[in-house]
C-alpha cells in the first residue's frame, strides 16, 4: 500500500499514502465537490473515514452523503467518525497542538484495531478563526501533522475557505503542506518547507 496510489474520489485524481494536502476553495459548494466524493470513495473502498466539520452547514453536507452511501451502516461499524471542533480540536483552552495530534493518533489506532487498513482524514479549519488562546500555534500544528500522516497508512485533507482566511495565514499554510488541491488539481507545493526548515525560519 505504501507505494500505491489511491483514488481521491474526483476527476480521476490519485494521491499517495502519507499525503497531507491543503485544499483551497472559494465557496462551500466547491468544498462539497471535494469532500463528498473523497469520503464516498473511502467508504466504498473500505477505508476508515474520520473528520472534523464545524461550519454551520456541515450537517447538510452529511445529509447529502447519506443520500449517496449507507451512512447509518458506516456509523454502526465505526467506519465513519465525524466530529465538531468542540468535540475534538478545541477540547479545552488554550489550544494545544499536541492534544489535537493525540486526537488523530487515537483515531488512527482505533481504525487499525477495528481492522481498517487505511484511514482518510479530513479537517475543516474554520476553528482556527476563533479568538481562542493558543490558536496562533496553527502553523506548528500543521507542520507536526505531517509526521503523523507520513508514518501511518493514511491521507489527510485540510480545508481552507479562501475568503475566510487572511493572506498571511494562507502563506503559512502553504509552507506546511507538501501538496495542495486547488481548481480540481493536486499539485506538488513548491512553497512547502520541512518542519526543521520552518522552525529555523520562524525563530
Amino acid at each position: 500500500m505504501a507505494s500505491e496510489s489511491i483514488a481521491l474520489g474526483l476527476s480521476g485524481l490519485r494521491i499517495f499514502p502519507g499525503d497531507h494536502i491543503c485544499v483551497f476553495y472559494p465557496t462551500r459548494a466547491d468544498r462539497d465537490a471535494v469532500v463528498l466524493p473523497y469520503l464516498r470513495q473511502g467508504l466504498d473502498a473500505g477505508h476508515m473515514c474520520v473528520g472534523t466539520m464545524d461550519s454551520a452547514d456541515a450537517e447538510g453536507l452529511l445529509d447529502t452523503l447519506r443520500s449517496q452511501v449507507d451512512v447509518p451502516s458506516a456509523l454502526d461499524r465505526h467506519q465513519l467518525e465525524m466530529y465538531t471542533s468542540a468535540e475534538s480540536i478545541l477540547r479545552g483552552a488554550p489550544f494545544s497542538a499536541q492534544t489535537v495530534l493525540d486526537f488523530w493518533e487515537r483515531n488512527i489506532d482505533k481504525a487499525q484495531q477495528a481492522g481498517f487498513g487505511f484511514t482518510r482524514m479530513v479537517g475543516e479549519m474554520e476553528w482556527a478563526l476563533r479568538q481562542m488562546p493558543g490558536v496562533e500555534a496553527l502553523v506548528g500544528y500543521e507542520a507536526a501533522l505531517n509526521q503523523v500522516v507520513q508514518r501511518s497508512p493514511m491521507v489527510g485533507l485540510c480545508l481552507y475557505e479562501l475568503d475566510q482566511f487572511g493572506g498571511d495565514v494562507l502563506v503559512d499554510v502553504l509552507k506546511t503542506h507538501p501538496k495542495m488541491l486547488i481548481g480540481g488539481t493536486v499539485l506538488d507545493n513548491p512553497y512547502y518547507l520541512q518542519p526543521d526548515e520552518l522552525h529555523t525560519l520562524r525563530q
